[in-house]
């Protein structure tokens, strides 16, 4: 039998084990917790920087344009804030690339669409014709009825539209006449604008419509991520 100051000494030595049991495991538990933390800052400060480097060397694409719509309506690069833009650049003339283009975005908006419940941001396809000399509001209009109701259809002077080419980088060039048909040379491209109007992608002929419609809610995933 212990004595009652033996039982005393071995209930404090039990109770100090115990004691300090509870904070290590406390302790490691805290420190865990912040280690992941510490983790999941890491990661998305790293994926922060990874966006930030990507829009840095993509910044030279874009800029202001002003042209009028297939509506009749004039508009600028600001009335399109807030929302993605998926700008094709093309002409109602164009006998095979463009119509498979179009269809290509067509296929794209349908894609988006089914998806937009998950977005915060309204995705709005765009074409831009490259042939203002022909490409009235009416003709552009009727021409992109043919492919999506959800298609805004843009168009202008020359200047107006070389301008807006200029900024996007976007070659074309009339080529010779033929009584009055005429064919347009131009950049095959569709580029991707995000909701602050800043160059994101571009995709060329060599994509097709499922592989440009995940690449874009992939952008999209990642701004709304960033700008949490």
């Amino acid at each position: 039998m212990f004595s009652d100051a033996t039982s005393s000494i071995l209930s404090l030595k039990l109770s100090i084990c115990l004691f300090l049991s509870a904070v290590s495991v406390t302790l490691f538990g805290g420190a865990s917790l912040i280690a992941f933390i510490y983790y999941l800052d890491q990661r998305k400060a790293k994926k922060r920087k990874v966006l930030q480097r990507a829009a840095v060397g993509k910044m030279a694409i874009g800029g202001p344009f002003s042209l009028i719509t297939h509506e009749k309506k004039p508009i600028t690069d600001k009335d399109f804030l807030g929302q993605w833009l998926l700008i094709y650049f093309g002409f109602t003339h164009c006998p095979d690339i463009c119509p498979e283009e179009l269809e290509k975005l067509s296929d794209i908006t349908e894609m988006l669409n089914k998806q937009k419940t998950k977005q915060k941001y309204p995705f709005q396809p765009i074409f831009v014709s490259v042939d203002p000399e022909r490409d009235t509001p009416e003709l552009v209009s009727k021409y992109i009825k043919d492919y999506s109701p959800h298609f805004i259809g843009l168009t202008g002077t020359r200047d107006q539209v070389a301008e807006m080419c200029k900024h996007y980088r976007v070659y074309f060039s009339q080529g010779p006449k033929i009584g009055d048909d005429y064919i347009v040379d131009h950049a095959i491209i569709m580029y991707l604008i995000n909701p602050n109007g800043e160059f994101v992608d571009y995709y060329g002929r060599n994509k097709n419509a499922k592989e440009v419609a995940y690449a874009i809610e992939q952008h999209m995933n990642a701004f709304k991520e960033l700008n949490k």
